[in-house]
């Protein structure tokens, strides 16, 4: 495969880090598009000249609601808008009842650390926290069956793994809790934009993104989509007046809650970063997300391949069908081949023991293969 669906160089125009730079961090951040740049000088000009529209800045967070909505397959009614991956697995877990007989949680040990804090945080109110481990990078779906039973109340599943971009199998882990009656919480924030995913159709409870990675958007704004069967059994303490049935009846003492997801909403949602958000995603989505997935598996698979024919040690499994577009290369001193990497204009992102290459819709294969020549001379020391 030499070229996507979607005609790449007007993509790549449209990216002005592109002129310098070789941007090959989206599991970190997104680059900035003329897309999102005028999205986020719109706000700028409504609050400069007009000091406050909040009809128009409303109506803006609608329209990201709804393109999140678009992008996995739901309808804007079971979106909630966060401010972080964090604030909407809070919100999930103070609804969540401790002190019952199911007070377990499934974690896999593939999470994003926020995610696991926001577990470990509910001990204190009675759950209790079960690692699925990790192994060669990837965890197998056959692992949860050993730790998932009848007091599990939640399973939560990363879809892509941070650190390696191995992605898991939700449909078949959804069938494992559910089978023990349990709940599927899935944060898809390091693969949501970078492949096709239909929240209703994967079998989760919930699903979780923030927008700065692969979704091209920015820092501060999340979503959750809540599964519309489950969503009137939740109350959580977490929440704001964004969450009430009416928010402008501004009644300090009545606790009522929002139809659908829309009660996960908490306090003021942040304005400018869905103004940005919006446009990013409605970018992608005009581009095919159909397309982009099959270019970023090829992107991830030349990734690899020459990561290997390099002689460098991948982490993870190899098969592009079990990964995202991330590719983690093992390295004494990831932070040093970081800086080594910028030094030459390209962007990397390191995490742990590996400095990790991520690609995206707008990277062309030439920018993947300098990636590597820079990464395998800096990790020789060259």
């Amino acid at each position: 495969m030499n070229t996507p669906a979607y005609d790449l160089d007007e993509v790549r125009r449209q990216i002005p880090i592109l002129g310098t730079h070789i941007p090959m961090n989206n599991c970190s951040q997104a680059p900035q598009s003329d897309v999102t740049r005028a999205a986020a000088l719109e706000y700028l000009a409504s609050w400069a000249e007009d000091g406050m529209d909040w009809d128009t800045w409303i109506a803006r967070t609608e329209q990201a609601r709804a393109e999140f909505a678009a992008f996995v397959g739901a309808d804007p009614a079971d979106v909630a808008v966060a401010a972080s991956v964090s604030q909407a697995t809070s919100s999930v877990a103070s609804a969540l009842p401790w002190r019952g007989r199911r007070n377990r949680i499934v974690a896999s040990g593939a999470e994003f650390p926020t995610v696991g804090h926001v577990w470990l945080a509910q001990e204190r109110y009675g759950a209790v926290v079960d690692w699925v481990p990790v192994r060669d990078g990837a965890v197998e779906v056959e692992e949860y069956e050993k730790h998932i039973d009848d007091q599990t109340l939640v399973v939560s599943a990363c879809r892509g793994y941070y650190q390696t971009g191995f992605k898991q199998d939700i449909p078949a882990i959804a069938d494992l809790a559910h089978a023990k009656g349990a709940l599927l919480f899935v944060d898809a924030y390091q693969t949501m934009g970078s492949e096709a995913f239909d929240a209703p159709s994967s079998g989760a409870d919930f699903v979780t993104s923030g927008n700065l990675k692969f979704l091209m958007g920015i820092p501060g704004i999340a979503f959750l989509w809540v599964k519309p069967e489950i969503t009137s059994r939740f109350e959580p303490s977490i929440t704001g007046w964004f969450g009430r049935a009416n928010p402008y009846a501004f009644e300090t003492r009545r606790l009522d809650w929002a139809e659908g997801a829309r009660r996960f909403d908490l306090g003021t949602p942040p304005i400018m970063e869905a103004y940005v958000a919006a446009a990013g995603m409605a970018w992608l989505r005009e581009l095919g997300l159909e397309a982009i997935e099959s270019w970023n598996t090829w992107l991830g698979q030349r990734c690899v391949e020459g990561a290997l024919e390099r002689g460098l040690d991948v982490l993870g499994p190899h098969d592009p069908a079990r990964r995202a577009p991330t590719t983690a290369i093992v390295c004494d001193d990831a932070h040093a081949v970081e800086a080594t990497l910028r030094e030459q204009r390209i962007i990397a992102s390191a995490r742990g023991p590996a400095i990790r290459l991520a690609p995206h819709f707008y990277n062309s294969t030439d920018d993947v293969d300098r990636a590597l020549d820079a990464t395998a001379a800096a990790i020789r020391g060259e």
